[in-house]
């Protein structure tokens, strides 16, 4: 299949477009380059032995999407493209609507002039909300998000509910990830985030590196076995096997589908940290602080219905997680180089 990967060049993305090209698909990517690095892409062209098409664009330039779309003439889509922190959304609401909803719909209405109408789009278990007070989320609870980030993957996933409803040619994969962790097992591709990282595992790493002096944990009086919040992390490699299956599927069934990515189990910050210190040799320094407005207890994904209609499961642990990150993170201390050069990567078009 010829496949098109928005935000192909960031973590997730690079990961999923390495397993494609490992697969025989012919993959383009869409990325406007703006948290992400053409040398994952010719990071992972090495690893794959054969490269994908980079098209420098940005969704909210409808013109350059659509000659993207046009160019490419995919198969089917992957939507990685998107901003993510939940902590800036709040900030900038307005922004991550724009960006997140309004380039979704930019994106969609391109699918449909192109005759191209099967997307995997990546959503999250932040549409849960706080789900009622249930730990284990299943795809059935109502969509309720609580910050402006998981509004707008609450708002898309509606966008897309109603298209299909509307038009029964579309084909749509909803995949709601828990806490995407871990790097290839090569050390050559891994999470990369620009500034202070908003999320555990990176932060953690950093720490290991030496690039940051300590880690904050928020809180240590919840009603968990250690007092620290408690999340489903998955393996960044499991998650991208999980878009080749969503893809497999939609080709043989069609139809508007939702599924959780995640472990089914849960592990606690300080899990993380413990683990994390095992893989480096060394002790992770942290000091605890307040709780932070809006962070839960304790949740994770029921994997139930991604095993069942699948077929897939996430295959690796924290301890496997712990190992990768260290492994890139050792290796690559400041994560991509930065100035990036252009010798030697995948065919580009700038659009």
């Amino acid at each position: 299949m010829r496949i098109l990967v928005t935000g192909g060049a960031g973590y997730i993305g690079s990961h999923t477009v390495l397993q494609l090209l490992e697969e025989g698909h012919d993959v383009h990517v869409l990325d406007n380059l703006s948290n992400s690095s053409p040398e994952a892409l010719r990071r992972v062209a090495e690893l794959a032995g054969r490269s994908a098409t980079l098209h420098e664009a940005d969704l909210l330039d409808t013109d350059a999407l659509r000659g993207v779309v046009e160019l490419s003439a995919p198969d089917a889509v992957i939507h990685f493209a998107g901003l993510k922190a939940v902590g800036e959304s709040s900030a900038e609401p307005l922004r991550y609507y724009r960006n997140n909803v309004v380039g979704t719909l930019n994106l969609l209405e391109a699918m449909g002039v192109a005759d191209v109408r099967t997307i995997v789009f990546s959503s999250s278990a932040t549409v849960y909300g706080e789900a009622g007070g249930v730990v284990e989320y299943t795809e059935d609870l109502p969509l309720d998000a609580v910050n402006p980030y998981g509004r707008t993957k609450m708002h898309i996933e509606h966008m897309l509910d109603d298209l299909a409803a509307a038009d029964p040619r579309w084909s749509i994969a909803k995949l709601r990830y828990f806490n995407p962790v871990g790097a290839h097992a090569s050390g050559r591709i891994g999470e990369d985030p620009r500034g202070v990282p908003n999320n555990l595992m990176p932060f953690v790493a950093q720490v290991a590196v030496g690039r940051r002096e300590r880690l904050t944990v928020y809180g240590d009086d919840y009603p968990t076995a250690d007092g620290t919040g408690v999340r489903d992390y998955i393996h960044v490699v499991d998650l991208a096997a999980g878009h080749l299956a969503a893809l497999e599927y939609l080709a043989g069934h069609g139809g508007l589908h939702a599924w959780n990515l995640g472990s089914g189990t849960g592990s606690s910050v300080l899990d993380v940290v413990r683990a994390f210190g095992r893989a480096a040799g060394r002790e992770i320094p942290y000091e605890v602080a307040a709780r932070r407005p809006g962070d839960l207890p304790a949740y994770w994904a029921d994997p139930t219905l991604a095993r069942e209609e699948l077929g897939w499961k996430s295959e690796r642990g924290l301890e496997d997680m712990v190992v990768d990150v260290w492994r890139w993170q050792s290796e690559n201390p400041e994560g991509y180089p930065r100035p990036r050069g252009d010798a030697g990567g995948p065919a580009s078009t700038r659009l």
